[in-house]
Parts: C-alpha cells; sequence; structure tokens
C-alpha cells in the first residue's frame, strides 16, 4: 500500500488544490476509479491497467 499512496500523492494529491473534505472525496474518487484502475499500468500484471487484467482473468475462468 505504501507505494500506491506515494503514487497517489504525487499524482493526483499534490498536484491539486484540495481545500475541502468534499473536494479531497472527488480526488480520491477520481484518481483510483478514473486514473488507477482505468490506465494506470502495472509491472506485476504485465503493464496492463487492473480492469484490463480482470477481464482478461475473468474470461480465462469461464
Amino acid at each position: 500500500m505504501e507505494p500506491f499512496f506515494a503514487r497517489f500523492k504525487i499524482d493526483a494529491l499534490y498536484a491539486e488544490d484540495v481545500t475541502t473534505k468534499q473536494e479531497a472525496y472527488r480526488c480520491v474518487f477520481d484518481y483510483i476509479e478514473c486514473f488507477y484502475n482505468s490506465h494506470r499500468r502495472h509491472s506485476a500484471r504485465g503493464y496492463k491497467s487492473p480492469n484490463v487484467y480482470n477481464q482478461e482473468y475473468a474470461q480465462m475462468c469461464v
């Protein structure tokens, strides 16, 4: 989890001017759902995003 939070702080939190709790919630949601799970590639998963990896895994299990 530490590498995740390090990347989150660099990529999202420090890049935005978060001043309210609502903005912080939006920032976290946008980072995880709109970027991290959809676009960010992971070397441990063959440089695929988590969404793509999970879809391919689910198709193999059917």
